[in-house]
């Protein structure tokens, strides 16, 4: 993922924010900015989780960026509800 662009960051980012959210029940709470954060900050966790796996997270291509980034994602705001509770 490191070799994607800024913008296809943000794009992923927001798309995979956005899924996450939903799934998670928590999109009335967070706008576009806050998706698009939770989602490339999810590509980051994801990233890391998957490479432990020994799964190569750089060269998988568009839909495997953006699975690692929901993944993450769902990942986060699972952490951040646990702890908010």
């Amino acid at each position: 993922m490191l070799g994607m662009s800024i913008v296809a960051w943000i794009i992923i980012g927001g798309l995979a924010g956005w899924i996450a959210s939903k799934i998670k029940g928590t999109d009335a709470q967070q706008g576009i900015v806050l998706n698009v954060v939770v989602g490339i900050v999810g590509g980051l966790i994801g990233g890391f989780l998957l490479s432990l796996f020994g799964l190569d997270v750089e060269s998988g291509g568009w839909i495997f960026s953006f699975i690692t980034c929901l993944i993450g994602a769902v990942i986060l705001l699972s952490i951040v509800k646990a702890v908010r509770k």
